[in-house]
């Protein structure tokens, strides 16, 4: 079987690196951070949060990038609250926004009541203009059960989009093999996924180029920019301005993807390949 980076054109042993900035719509230092690095960095997609607050301000900002659909079924500041954008009792905590923990969502969500919350999310991105070219799923709450892998399954088939997914260490957590599920419904992902830790994304992403494996890996940052309402609305704000930093400003970046052999692509060529 011809490998994921054969099907795209590329060599078998070509190493493809995706850069994607998660959380666009988070807040109005997120939006600034995720499309200055798209624009002037090195980010190569990004996922947008429909229910977010700036939600609306970054498809405002919107000029054509490759901006996927971070599905989002959590809240999990204590201080910055976001919930459904439909009628879903189920999805709301004590206090009105979406609940704070994944425990949460699975012990008390109504699958009815999320797969109506998520494809509404997928039609306001479209209805708002953007060329959605990917799915994920904020906090991982569609990944690692198998009935909220059936929603995020169905809506990759629905819409015809390539999505995130855990490697094998992820499906060991899961215990069921959703990699296997999706690819036998002709859904593509990338081969690899890097996991950032909570300090930020640059340790794991220097590291990851230094020893890159040939394939399509995937990298995800939180950018944004430096600024008091960052700083007032979580705690990890400086992982987040760090993330800016690395994408737009460091020259240890560039040069230590050009010594990988890395090669910068978006979501929108295995998008391509799928609908293909």
């Amino acid at each position: 079987m011809p490998t994921l980076a054969e099907r795209l054109g590329y060599a078998p042993d070509a190493k493809l690196l995706i850069l994607n900035c998660d959380d666009l719509g988070f807040c109005h230092a997120a939006n600034v951070g995720v499309f200055e690095s798209l624009r002037q960095g090195l980010a190569t997609s990004a996922s947008l949060m429909v229910p977010c607050p700036w939600a609306r301000g970054a498809a405002a900002e919107y000029r054509g990038e490759d901006v996927g659909v971070h599905l989002t079924l959590n809240a999990e500041l204590d201080l910055y609250r976001w919930g459904p954008i439909t009628q879903a009792p189920s999805l709301l905590d004590g206090d009105g926004g979406f609940p704070r923990t994944v425990d949460d969502v699975w012990d008390h969500a109504d699958l009815d009541e999320v797969r109506r919350e998520c494809r509404a999310q997928m039609e306001r991105a479209i209805l708002w203009g953007f060329d959605v070219s990917h799915l994920d799923a904020h906090l991982g709450v569609l990944l690692f059960r198998p009935e909220f892998f059936d929603v995020y399954l169905e809506l990759a088939v629905e819409f015809r989009l390539p999505i995130r997914l855990s490697g094998a260490p992820g499906e060991a957590r899961a215990g069921f093999p959703f990699r296997a599920l999706a690819a036998d419904e002709g859904v593509v992902f990338p081969d690899d996924l890097v996991v950032t830790s909570g300090t930020g994304a640059r340790q794991a992403l220097l590291g990851t180029l230094a020893g890159l494996a040939p394939g399509v890996t995937e990298v995800f940052l939180r950018p944004a920019v430096a600024s008091d309402e960052l700083a007032a609305l979580t705690p990890d704000w400086p992982m987040r301005v760090d993330d800016y930093d690395l994408l737009v400003g460091d020259k240890e970046l560039r040069a230590a993807i050009e010594e990988s052999g890395a090669q910068l692509i978006g979501y929108r060529p295995l998008r391509r390949l799928m609908r293909d």
